[in-house]
């Protein structure tokens, strides 16, 4: 009888879940814009919330492992009296920790791995000194909820308690305080803040293969730009290992992604990971959005230095620079271990190979897909900070034109401008005299 009873509540419980995500797909397919103007865009982002639906539905399935993550499947941020109290519903309890953090200041929750299935309708709502919350894989093994504060506030209570059934229930209360104590909270978090190196694996012995880096921007609980149910996370992801894939085809060279999955990755990890392997080339990929200008469509390719090449640049490199404060990091730029005149000799050399590389990217893109009107600029972004390894940044087009939106999106596309971005690599190596790193070799 017992085991009849169990086989009946997990039943009911499967049942319960999959409606659950039936009913938040309707509601979010009435979140599509209709005012998207190509036919293909909505039809795309309509797919894209049902592949993501049904995995989530999969997932959840009596027949996955014991392991699986814990669901968060519903949040609420409230003022009770003078505590803002924010409530998630778990799967299943979980460990949680908070701190504080300032500029900008926001109170940081970590947890283990979660699998979040929550309206992100719900994080924009503000309640009381809250402005809002976000949420999202932070590592492979952690994930993050972050709060803005509009106003200095202290962490009352974190906990997660266990609710009948086997569920758990997050609860993060916070109450305001005076700017003094935050900032002592914020120094005392900061000094016990480590995070833990990426592993990279080193150049085998007798291995003459280039070493590429492709970096796909963002990612986790930081999504870049989202455009409907578009994020610009999933659309770099997706290009970063096509161009791997076709790059890797040729034998000729070793590539590594700083991400492979819906990972975060600070920005200077993401540098430290091309100078741990003394990488040869560097390629960071994005994609823009102006929502004022829907008009403004095609790729643009960015080297880095101190100063903009124009004020468009300069906005892109400050809103890309942001990543890290995104996800909950401290935003302060990373000090290289070169100094005095040898970091300027090498950034000076490493520089005019990365505009060597971006200009075979100008010609080889401009070939093969639409081009931005100014498609090679320059600014400070943090990414191509590197000394020692050419790097370029890859804006492959504007999220924010329906156009270029339905292209990101497209399989011919990508296979086409990844192809292009490959004939670029070839073509920069090619005129490399001597084997090793590209900053050691004469253009």
């Amino acid at each position: 009888m017992a085991t009849l009873w169990l086989r009946l509540v997990k039943r009911r419980t499967s049942e319960s879940r999959s409606f659950l995500l039936l009913h938040r797909l309707r509601l979010s397919l009435r979140g599509v814009p209709r005012c998207i103007a190509i036919p293909a865009l909505r039809l795309f982002a309509c797919a894209a919330l049902l592949l993501s639906f049904l995995s989530l539905a999969t997932a959840n399935s009596p027949g996955r492992a014991s392991n699986e993550l814990p669901v968060a499947t519903d949040a609420r941020l409230e003022v009770q009296g003078e505590v803002v109290r924010l409530t998630m519903a778990l799967s299943r309890p979980v460990t949680a920790a908070a701190s504080v953090m300032a500029g900008p200041d926001r109170v940081i929750v970590d947890m283990p791995s979660i699998n979040f299935q929550i309206d992100g309708k719900q994080g924009r709502k503000s309640a009381g000194f809250v402005s809002g919350f976000r949420y999202g894989l932070f590592m492979a093994d952690r994930a993050r909820i972050i709060l803005d504060l509009a106003q200095p506030a202290a962490i009352v209570n974190v906990s997660v308690k266990p609710v009948r059934g086997g569920f758990g229930e997050l609860v993060v209360e916070l109450k305001r305080t005076s700017r003094e104590e935050f900032a002592a909270l914020a120094r005392e978090a900061a000094a016990k803040t480590q995070l833990p190196s990426i592993p990279v694996e080193r150049k085998a012995e007798g291995d003459s293969r280039r070493i590429v880096v492709i970096d796909p921007g963002h990612g986790g609980i930081d999504p870049g730009t989202q455009v409907a149910a578009i994020a610009e996370k999933a659309v770099v992801l997706a290009f970063g290992l096509k161009l791997k894939e076709q790059l890797e085809a040729q034998g000729r060279y070793r590539v590594i992604m700083t991400r492979s999955d819906d990972t975060f990755i600070s920005l200077n990890d993401r540098v430290r990971i091309a100078r741990g392997v003394e990488a040869n080339l560097f390629i960071s990929i994005h994609a823009d959005s102006l929502a004022q200008a829907q008009d403004v469509r095609g790729a643009t390719i960015y080297t880095g230095s101190e100063r903009a090449s124009d004020a468009e640049a300069a906005r892109l490199a400050a809103k890309e620079n942001q990543a890290d404060a995104v996800a909950g990091l401290d935003s302060s730029e990373d000090v290289q271990d070169v100094a005095g005149i040898l970091m300027d000799l090498a950034k000076r050399e490493t520089r005019s190979f990365s505009t060597i590389f971006a200009r075979n990217l100008v010609e080889k893109l401009g070939g093969s897909v639409k081009m931005h009107k100014v498609p090679l600029r320059s600014a400070g972004f943090r990414v191509l900070t590197a000394p020692d390894v050419p790097s370029v940044l890859i804006e492959l087009g504007y999220m924010s034109s329906p156009k270029d939106a339905e292209l990101l999106n497209s399989e011919g596309w990508r296979n086409q401008a990844a192809a292009a971005v490959q004939q670029a690599v070839d073509q920069y190596f090619e005129r490399l005299q001597t084997p090793g790193k590209a900053a050691q070799s004469k253009p």
